[in-house]
């Protein structure tokens, strides 16, 4: 029998899982190639919601999904990639195993930059993976617990881009919900001299506006030099005291993409086709914050869900299309948006690649909040047909604005 391996469960991931399984239902060769699914979480985490309030329902149990179409996963690590052996090291509960594929899907997605700052990794927190933004919340709701001070109260969030500004709009909020209501403070830093510098001049002041109404500060064109316990020491010479730092500086794609001797992006990106091909590379494939893909012939996906959702699904049917000798399907995205939270402020719409404004406050928040809890979703009905017909390789159009 031959083997599809998947490598990660987040967005591209689950809809390449699918996609594979749904075009592997559609041609009739269900008995004729496993699909295997590697993760190190038993879950799939809705990611874009790991700044929120409220995580309920961000962990979908990979079971729930995959189980009824008849995708097979394993929880385990992934440790090597030889693409000439067509092999993949994995290292699970009962120790290593060496898989092997006759077509691969890369999907491991990215992982927040770390730098070698004193202190960071013994006193930072971040929200770049479920099991961070628990332990975050868990941090906080100890903290309701504790005698007031200035540093209980402080947050200080350090990266001024999309997760940053997401992060600092909705602290307010999980600190309330921590019981933490007395003196709150939210600073935000940003080595840049302005907040938002990708996200562009059309939707800073929007942003501004936003941080200024929820009282967030910010500290620009200055670096961190250290994190203690108890502060947060700045280029500037300021310290900070405060018990939360928030890290949201940066993302890369995952280190894994390096045994890939292709050319990659200065992400860390490998590049791929039309067809989600990874380009220098044989029978493999990539989709999601791993993968460069140009999805309208000029322009670098972003890493976000909105691109890793549908190069998912494309790498999932192309892939058991190639497997089989079909003719494969190009991914041609025309449209790019861009929705920021805002915490109670509201949130941000913008269309097009220089983000022309469209809507903010209210009615951009609806929108937002309808993408975040039911646009990527996967079904959960466990509906065979339904998961199925959801990874069908075509695409969905913008979010509705709201008026």
């Amino acid at each position: 029998m031959a083997r599809i391996l998947v490598l990660g469960a987040g967005f591209a991931g689950l809809w390449a899982a699918i996609g594979a399984a749904r075009k592997r239902d559609e041609i009739g060769r269900a008995a004729e190639v496993e699909i295997l699914v590697i993760d190190r979480n038993p879950y799939h985490n809705i990611r874009v919601r790991n700044y929120e309030v409220d995580l309920s329902e961000a962990a979908i149990p990979l079971g729930e999904v995959l189980d009824p179409i008849g995708v097979a996963h394993r929880l385990a690590e992934v440790q090597a990639i030889d693409a000439v052996k067509q092999q993949v090291t994995v290292a699970a509960s009962d120790g290593p195993e060496v898989l092997t594929y006759d077509r691969l899907v890369l999907a491991l997605g990215s992982e927040l930059a770390r730098p070698a700052i004193a202190g960071l990794a013994a006193n930072g927190f971040d929200v770049d993976a479920y099991a961070a933004a628990v332990r975050l919340d868990a941090h906080l709701a100890a903290l309701g617990a504790e005698a007031p001070s200035e540093a209980r109260s402080t947050v200080v969030v350090v990266g001024a881009g999309f997760t940053g500004i997401e992060v600092a709009t909705e602290m307010p909020g999980k600190l309330d919900r921590a019981g933490v209501t007395d003196g709150q403070r939210i600073v935000l830093i940003d080595p840049n001299p302005a907040v938002g510098v990708t996200i562009g001049d059309n939707a800073r002041p929007v942003i501004n506006e936003a941080l200024l109404a929820l009282g967030v500060e910010t500290r620009l064109s200055v670096r961190v030099t250290a994190i203690e316990p108890n502060a947060i020491a700045l280029s500037s010479g300021e310290i900070i005291p405060t018990r939360t730092v928030v890290w949201c500086a940066g993302m890369r794609a995952s280190p894994l993409a390096e045994a890939l001797d292709v050319e990659r992006d200065r992400y860390g990106r490998v590049i791929v086709d039309q067809f989600m091909r990874v380009t220098g590379a044989t029978n493999v494939f990539a989709a999601g914050d791993v993968a460069c893909s140009f999805v309208d012939g000029v322009h670098a996906s972003v890493m976000s869900c909105q691109f890793a959702r549908p190069m998912g699904r494309f790498a999932g049917h192309n892939v058991v299309a190639d497997l089989f000798g079909q003719p494969m399907l190009p991914l041609h995205i025309d449209w790019y948006v861009t929705v920021l939270d805002l915490g109670a402020w509201g949130a941000l719409y913008t269309e097009g690649w220089d983000r022309q404004v469209r809507t903010s406050g209210a009615a951009a928040k609806v929108t937002k909040q309808t993408i975040n809890h039911v646009r990527i979703y996967p079904p959960r009905t466990g509906d065979r047909a339904e998961i199925l017909a959801a990874a069908a390789p075509t695409l969905q159009a913008p979010p509705a604005v709201r008026s």
